[in-house]
Parts: C-alpha cells; structure tokens; sequence
C-alpha cells in the first residue's frame, strides 16, 4: 500500500472530525464521537459544536449540562474537557493514572510527599461533597487541617486525585459563574469506576483522530507506555505508513477519503483538540503557525481553517471578530472566512448589529 500523504491524513482527520460534511447527530453523540471537547473557556464547547454539526443551539448543550447530562471535568493532559456524564464515568478511571503522575512529577508532589496520602484525599473529599468550592477556597481549608503545606499544592492533588466536576452553572451559555469543584458522586448520583483499560480510549482516538502513531495517542491522552497497549491491540488495528516511513495504526474501516476532496472554510474554537491532539501536529497547522500562535500563557487561540490547513486565527469579543492571516488569502477565501464569521457572531449575538475586521 502506497505511503499515506500529509494532505491524505489532513482529509482523513477532518473527515473524522465532522469538519468536512458537518453532522446531523445530536450534540451528546457528537461530544461521545469527539472523546470529549476542550473547556478552558467556557464558550470554547459551544463553538467546537457549532462547528461541526449541521444545526446546533448554545441551549442545547446549556440543558445538558443542567440536568446534568453532561460534566466539565479534567480529563486528558490534566486539562478542563466536556464530556457527557456516562462518558466520564467511563473514561476517567482509565486517565487516573496520568492525572496522578501529573501531580507527584511537578513540585505540588514535592510538597505532598511527607503527608498521609489518604487523609489528604479524604479531607478534600469531604470538603467537595459539602459544597462546591474554588480552587483556592479548597486549599485555604485544606491548609487548616495540613498547616505548613503550600495550599496551592493540596488544592491540585485533590483535583487531580479526586474525581471532581465544575457544577453549573459554571459553562453554561449566557449565564457564567465562578469555577468551583465538587465530587462526581455528588453531582453524578455515582463515583467513576475501578481503573479501566486503555484499549477501548486508543481505538476511540483512532476513531476521532487517526490514523495515527503511538506518540500521537499519547500525546492526546497525556498517558504512556501505550506501544505496549497498540502491540497487543495489533490483530484488531491496521498498520499505515506516511510519507516519512513512519508507523501508523488505524481502526480497520476508519475512513480515508480523496486526498483532493474539497474541505470547506471552518472556523475552530479556542483550545480545540483539532490542532492539539497530535505529536506531529503538521496534518493540520504548519509549524510555524504553531510558533505563530504560541502565547507565554498557553491560550490557545480560534483558529481558521483554509483547505483544510490552519491559516489564521479569528477572536470574538461581544459583537466583532478579529481576524487574522497567518497565511494569504485569495479574494474568494477571505469572503468564504468573512461570510462565516457573521454567521458566528449570528450564533452568539443573534439579532446585533455585527463587525468583522481584520
């Protein structure tokens, strides 16, 4: 079989990601296909829908989230996802083992190591079940029962070691809230399972974002040691190349379309796993845009997508979106971001008066 291209793996994962022909399910299914969507900014999950679903209305997700159908949460790389419910309580068991690494491998281990493990977790246990508290508000009353340890430090084990969601109405479209944190049990009716294996999560990536290398799975997920999980998985996946000789695993039937299928202007929400979900990032942004776009604070901004390729960012603010090239429009290009960006401002400012500049 013929080497996969980068334009072949481009197609394939838009494809996959409802970005060439938008989809028709609903948004709980389409948050299911997509093992989640990134919410750092509270908007970020609306966008990332509206992107990709034919008819999408911020309300229909708002209602997931307050009859709590669905969870914000982190979840992969120690970062805030969405997820719905039944899908966090599968995946999280299976992330725990990152999400404590992600503790003890920074200094907030350091600072935790010489306290009794289980008692920490249980006070902040007990302190989330009573109420939702903030980050900070946890580990101020933290510090009242581990006085001498960096409150900072108590606060984020618990968070990482805890199942823990954001209670609304945090995320919910128009109205906001400060970030606070209870457990699942308490807002779920249910704590997460017993850890999970990872084979399932590597074959739903594969179904999301492949085809692709152990590293890219990994870098996703934020777990390792996974060539053992992918060897062992062998007899159910099938092997690729790409250009530069390489390793790819893919799902048997995972599509693969026409590397010259036409793909549509798209504009991609903040932080969107689109653009993050790989080692080798270069199916989808240039390397560098990615320099491009870096920030010293790590937001990651909207990003416009051009043949598929990221080719500028675009930002929201009330009633205007900026843009902005990262790479040349032709005349015909710029109307199709333009003409998209008024229908974003028509999704979150339906019936104001809209500008687009840049």
């Amino acid at each position: 079989m013929a080497p996969i291209t980068r334009r072949g793996l481009n197609r394939a994962l838009l494809h996959r990601q409802g970005l060439l022909t938008p989809w028709t399910c609903s948004p709980a299914t389409a948050i299911d296909r997509l093992i989640g969507l990134q919410a750092q900014s509270p908007s970020a999950p609306y966008f990332g829908l509206w992107s990709r679903l034919e008819s999408f209305e911020p309300a229909q997700l708002a209602r997931l989230l307050e009859t709590r159908k669905a969870v914000r949460a982190t979840m992969m790389r120690g970062t805030l996802h969405l997820f719905t419910a039944a899908d966090y309580l599968r995946v999280r068991p299976v992330l725990q083992p990152m999400l404590t690494g992600f503790v003890r491998g920074l200094r907030y281990g350091k600072d935790i190591e010489r306290l009794d493990q289980d008692k920490l977790l249980d006070a902040g246990r007990r302190l989330l079940t009573e109420q939702p508290l903030s980050a900070a508000d946890l580990g101020a009353a933290l510090a009242s029962y581990f006085p001498g340890t960096a409150s900072d430090s108590l606060a984020m084990a618990v968070r990482m070691m805890v199942p823990a969601v954001q209670p609304t109405p945090r995320g919910v479209w128009g109205r906001g809230g400060k970030a606070t944190f209870t457990t699942a049990a308490a807002w779920l009716g249910t704590d997460p399972g017993a850890a999970g294996s990872p084979d399932e999560l590597v074959r739903r990536y594969l179904k999301a974002f492949g085809p692709a290398t152990v590293a890219d799975v990994q870098n996703w997920s934020g777990l390792r040691g996974l060539r053992e999980v992918v060897d062992r998985m062998r007899p159910s996946l099938r092997s690729l190349r790409d250009e530069d000789g390489r390793e790819l695993v893919d799902v048997p039937r995972g599509p693969l379309p026409d590397p010259d299928t036409p793909a549509p202007v798209r504009l991609i929400a903040e932080y969107d796993n689109l653009t993050l979900s790989h080692a080798d990032r270069s199916r989808v942004i240039a390397d560098e845009h990615r320099a491009a776009t870096a920030t010293a604070n790590g937001v990651i901004p909207g990003m416009v997508l051009v043949d598929g390729m990221v080719a500028g960012t675009w930002k929201l603010t009330k009633t205007t979106v900026t843009l902005r090239e990262l790479s040349p429009w032709t005349p015909a290009q710029r109307a199709e971001v333009e003409a998209l960006a008024h229908r974003a401002l028509e999704f979150a400012a339906p019936g104001e008066h809209h500008h687009v500049v840049g």
